[in-house]
């Protein structure tokens, strides 16, 4: 007899459907699944025998055939363990079928039966209402994931026994409801606040700027200046997630197996901070079978790398395509996947190796061809998709105990939000387009008209400070963003050179 089951497999980020054929014939005893499983999905026959004879149920000494359709494409993970363990029981006549047609099954299958969370749950849930599914039966554990997928009943169960027994008519599970406008309101009350660091006047006012447009920033400064407490308070300045953006960033975390467990969907941006002994692979993805790397899982929120020297310098340019794409290729022999990858670059480094290179207070220890060699482990080209470079200088006693109440993260982010509102506005005809550092050099001639004092100072800057075409159009970005910031329709001289001021590293090696 042959039984067909619906259920689903990742691919990357995204899930495709997969019908799980089970055809019992009569032959020697045995158990083949074809379909070019993997290690996971091959090791599941065990797992399933196991369960069955636990369960109560009967395996047939058959011959046992499973396909996985279709049948050129790997299948990976322990998700469908349950549809062909189900496949099994229908083929073998211990189950019905006429409440399989409109339903997609996923799960991995534990040795007493029970029912484990598998990866991309909110991937499959996608999938299952793009293939025309009603309803979603899945492990318990993953219901809040998949409950978010609006249009799709989706049921959550613990055991192989309750699935036997719903698909026999003889128990009833309600589908999931979650709030999706309460869930995507919600805030985590921030521990970190830009009302606990004092002074850096200059500095907040650069990261709120950075904000607003979604640019990189790079920040200078010796140790002990806070360039960590302020990138660790990005986040916090940053405006809400849309849904859309709350939904990618989940499939990758889930994807990933990041997702907090009883987590519905991730409506805060994320916060990524790998140490410098990260290889490339950990960055940006791979494997055999790529997974998603720091990069991705940074997506739609911050990427900070502290000490950025000290980063393998092959590590650092594999930065390039995501900085400059918002996404991440992987080609291996089997397959090639795209991975999502728009973060905001949040870096930090020491001005040299003694870190006090400028300092006011202590002096460096460092000749020039040691500071020139410690600036050289980041490439110019690197650098030049850093919008902001801004040095951090050492709190003076005094700020650090001033009674003064400082500006907290609440009040920044309304500038901030106020100022992304003024950018979708103005690309509101241009798809795909929603912050002013994703602007390529067409649209800032569409979107950043040049007046004639303004064009005089960009004139003089890029002359004196060697600017490159990248870095240019950098200060235009900046300048556009500030502009935002002041409420203002056009360009100044004004919003001009401020954005000239955060390419510190320009002017430094011009000063030098």
């Amino acid at each position: 007899m042959l039984a067909s089951v619906r259920s689903a497999a990742v691919l990357g980020i995204d899930a495709y459907p997969v019908h799980v054929e089970v055809d019992i014939s009569s032959g020697l005893p045995s158990f083949a699944t074809v379909g070019l499983p993997n290690g996971a999905v091959r090791e599941g026959r065990q797992r399933i025998n196991a369960a069955l004879a636990n369960a109560g149920f009967v395996l047939p000494l058959k011959r046992i055939t499973v396909n996985l359709a279709p049948a050129d494409i790997h299948k990976t993970g322990s998700g469908l363990d349950l549809p062909i363990a189900v496949g099994v029981l229908v083929a073998s006549g211990q189950l019905p079928d006429h409440r399989l047609a409109d339903l997609m099954l996923v799960g991995e299958v534990g040795l007493e039966g029970d029912l484990r969370p598998v990866r991309g749950a909110l991937s499959m849930a996608l999938a299952a209402r793009a293939a025309g599914c009603r309803r979603f039966l899945l492990p318990a554990d993953n219901l809040p994931e998949a409950a978010v997928v609006q249009g799709l009943e989706v049921r959550g169960v613990r055991t192989l026994v309750e699935v036997c027994a719903y698909l026999a008519g003889h128990l009833a599970l309600e589908p999931a409801q979650v709030d999706l406008p309460a869930l995507m309101a919600e805030r985590r009350r921030d521990e970190a606040d830009f009302a606990d660091v004092r002074s850096q006047a200059a500095a907040k006012r650069a990261l709120e700027v950075a904000a607003a447009g979604a640019h990189n920033l790079l920040l200078i400064g010796p140790p002990g200046a806070g360039k960590t407490m302020l990138a660790r308070r990005l986040p916090t300045i940053l405006p809400s997630m849309t849904l859309d953006e709350a939904l990618e960033t989940t499939k990758i975390h889930s994807v990933a197996g990041l997702l907090e467990p009883g987590r519905s969907i991730c409506a805060l941006r994320p916060f990524r901070a790998p140490h410098h002994t990260i290889s490339d692979a950990g960055l940006v993805g791979g494997g055999s079978v790529p997974r998603p790397g720091e990069v991705s899982l940074a997506h739609g929120g911050v990427l900070f790398l502290d000490e950025l020297p000290e980063f393998r310098r092959n590590v650092l340019e594999v930065l390039r395509q995501p900085l400059e794409d918002g996404l991440v290729t992987l080609s291996r022999a089997a397959v090639t996947l795209s991975f999502p990858a728009r973060f905001m670059l949040a870096a930090a480094m020491n001005p040299c190796p003694c870190g006090y290179f400028g300092d006011s207070v202590r002096a460096c220890r460092c000749t020039d061809v040691d500071v020139e060699r410690y600036r050289s482990r980041i490439s110019g080209p690197l650098l030049d998709r850093i919008d902001i470079h801004l040095e951090v200088p050492t709190v003076a006693y005094r700020d650090l105990v001033g009674a003064d109440p400082e500006e907290p993260s609440a009040v920044i982010r309304q500038r901030v939000e106020l100022a992304r509102v003024r950018q979708r506005e103005r690309f509101q005809r241009r798809p795909g387009l929603h912050a002013n550092a994703h602007m390529t050099a067409r649209d800032l001639g569409r979107y950043c008209p040049l007046s004639d004092p303004v064009e005089r100072l960009l004139r003089e800057a890029v002359g004196r400070l060697g600017l490159s075409a990248r870095a240019y159009h950098r200060v235009l970005k900046i300048g556009r963003t500030i502009a935002d910031l002041a409420g203002a329709d056009e360009l100044s001289t004004t919003h001009v050179s401020e954005a000239i001021q955060y390419r510190s590293l320009d002017r430094r090696m011009v000063a030098g």
